[in-house]
């Protein structure tokens, strides 16, 4: 398709060359060439990532053999577990190989296991697995974190000894907020009329 695009553009340069006006085409939209050269990308193959979180956390490894942990770390990244699927089913599965890691054809028949037991269908698994990225921790969503920390340094919401540590605004008292200041004015604790008496008498 994308290459229908450039030859319809050459041949359209072509013609302009020759003095002929061409019949006014209508240009293909942007968007839609930007479309077909992703389109022709290649794709990332289930074998190509099997070989990439085979190797995730283990420097030693060569991609050939995959162990659980790694695995599930998959999985989980291409939200294959889940409610249905969870890291118990796997390990039971896991577990019937009697090997710490299995090769590429090992875990195919792990994966065909797994989603016959569970009802789920494999070419689905596969999918959301070759299609889940580069392998990499998980990350929490910025609004939960960003929710926690407004809760958090909310100061009207604090008690006790922190309390008396902000004025209404919320801004810090510094020391006084801290430590009991001892009042060296002269006059006793509670006095309402502080600085009031006339200086004249």
């Amino acid at each position: 398709m994308l290459a229908t695009v450039v030859a319809h553009r050459s041949n359209m340069s072509a013609e302009a060359t020759n003095g002929s006006s061409p019949a006014p085409a209508a240009e293909p939209p942007v968007a839609e060439v930007a479309q077909l050269a992703l389109d022709d990308a290649p794709k990332v193959s289930f074998a190509d990532q099997f070989k990439a979180f085979s190797k995730f956390g283990d420097t030693k490894s060569d991609g050939k053999l995959i162990t659980l942990s790694q695995s599930d770390k998959w999985m989980k990244q291409a939200k294959v577990i889940d409610k249905k699927i969870t890291t118990t089913d796997t390990g039971i599965h896991f577990k019937k190989f009697k090997a710490m890691k299995i090769s590429l054809a090992d875990y195919n028949k792990f994966l065909d296991d797994l989603a016959k037991a569970k009802k789920v269908e494999l070419s689905e698994i596969k999918s959301k697995m070759a299609g889940c990225g580069a392998p990499g921790v998980l990350q929490v969503s910025a609004g939960k974190a960003a929710s926690a920390v407004e809760r958090l340094t909310d100061t009207s919401k604090y008690t006790g000894s922190h309390k008396e540590r902000f004025d209404a605004t919320g801004k810090g008292k510094g020391i006084a907020g801290r430590k009991d200041l001892v009042d060296a004015s002269g006059y006793v604790s509670g006095y309402q009329h502080k600085d009031t008496y006339d200086n004249a008498h």
